[in-house]
């Protein structure tokens, strides 16, 4: 494993904030090769061909695709902190909850801030349903997974900063303390471990990002994070 590892991502994207932090918490020295993703370059088309996609985790001239791939793949490659639990049963429990936030959480948040009317009523009223049962797997524990950060605290990464900042742009508060607070409790606690903050990306810097975008977003609801 003597080769340097290179990620190609974007400091904005939540999708490369999972497979950094995992390097992180592994402690792996890597190289980040931020994206124009108005402009991809012609190493990220030659490694990620099909999909055109960030992130992309480059270990030699072998490439690693998808974000929630690239974290397990670092957690069987790379020794350290244990991001899957050893158990088969927890690890697929871990798997689904991953799955959970990706096909459920995150659609539903996205769709909550940049849809209006009957619509955005009915994703918001998915997204409760959504945020409740996810705040409910907290069980009052630190993390997802216990005392450390694991699989599903890194799946669920937006709801620890990107969700507010999109709500705050588009003047929604539907995640908040008061309805949520173990989740927002989890976020403070995930955004203030030491491994986040080292490739967190700056709120202001998100803000910026979304604000001068904001109508484009509404009038397309496409995904700019890849």
């Amino acid at each position: 494993m003597g080769e340097t590892l290179k990620l190609f991502g974007w400091k904005v994207s939540p999708y490369s904030h999972r497979a950094e932090v995992a390097l992180r918490l592994k402690g792996v020295k890597y190289e980040f090769i931020h994206e124009d993703l108005a402009n991809k370059s012609d190493m990220l088309i030659r490694y990620n061909p099909i999909l055109k996609k960030i992130p992309v985790l480059l270990q030699g001239d072998t490439p690693i695709v998808e974000s929630q791939v690239i974290v397990e793949y670092i957690d069987e490659v790379f020794d350290g902190h244990p991001i899957l639990p050893k158990d088969p049963y927890e690890r697929a429990e871990a798997r689904f909850w991953a799955r959970f936030i990706d096909e459920k959480v995150r659609p539903q948040a996205w769709m909550s801030c940049w849809t209006d009317g009957e619509t955005q009523k009915s994703f918001i009223a998915q997204a409760k349903e959504s945020l409740a049962t996810l705040q409910g797997r907290l069980e009052g524990k630190k993390f997802f997974g216990g005392d450390s950060i694991g699989l599903i605290d890194i799946m669920a990464c937006s709801l620890a900063l990107w969700y507010g900042v999109m709500q705050e742009v588009v003047g929604l508060n539907l995640l908040n303390e008061d309805d949520y607070p173990e989740l927002c409790r989890w976020g403070e606690e995930y955004r203030n471990a030491e491994a986040v903050k080292e490739c967190l990306p700056e709120r202001e810097l998100i803000v910026g990002f979304f604000a001068p975008r904001k109508d484009r977003i509404f009038a397309t609801k496409a995904p700019v994070y890849d």
